[in-house]
């Protein structure tokens, strides 16, 4: 299974449509905050794939929620913009609630820059931001050999 993760696209449907179109073997797109509304775009385009998201700072009066956490394939995923957890400072409360909520992989997006690592059976991902220059996703693949995330520089 294929995940597709994209983050603080800032409006920038297009970077999110290209995104989609280049990851187009993924069934599953989480966008973790700062969208405006190129999340209900992408879900009336590609009604074929599941699509979570969260509101980052920039989404003011969304209805969605700060954080969520969904199970794929086994796997559960904590899903959040990072600003309610200081992500620009460290990553020590953003795993912290991550592990509380027994997450396997932590998605999280607002500081722009693009990250993978592994803590002690924790996978911490952020897809950077997909608006601008240096626009950049991420995805995760989750087989019966394990989870792998790879951070992917829009073509």
């Amino acid at each position: 299974m294929r995940i597709l993760v994209v983050s603080d696209t800032h409006g920038d449907f297009y970077s999110f449509d290209k995104a989609v179109k280049e990851q187009k073997s993924a069934d599953v797109i989480i966008h973790c905050g700062d969208s405006n509304d190129e999340v209900d775009r992408i879900k009336s385009i590609y009604k074929d794939k599941a699509v979570f998201a969260v509101k980052g700072n920039c989404d003011f009066c969304s209805p969605l929620e700060s954080v969520e956490t969904i199970t794929i394939e086994g796997k559960k995923i904590f899903i959040t913009h990072g600003h309610l957890f200081n992500a620009k400072m460290t990553l020590y409360n953003l795993s912290c609630a991550a592990r509380e909520e027994k997450a396997d992989i932590v998605v999280f997006g607002h500081t722009h820059n693009a990250l993978s690592e592994y803590d002690d059976g924790l996978y911490i991902l952020n897809p950077g931001s997909l608006h601008g220059y240096n626009a950049s996703y991420a995805y995760i693949d989750i087989t019966e050999n394990g989870i792998m995330t790879n951070i992917v520089k829009l073509k």
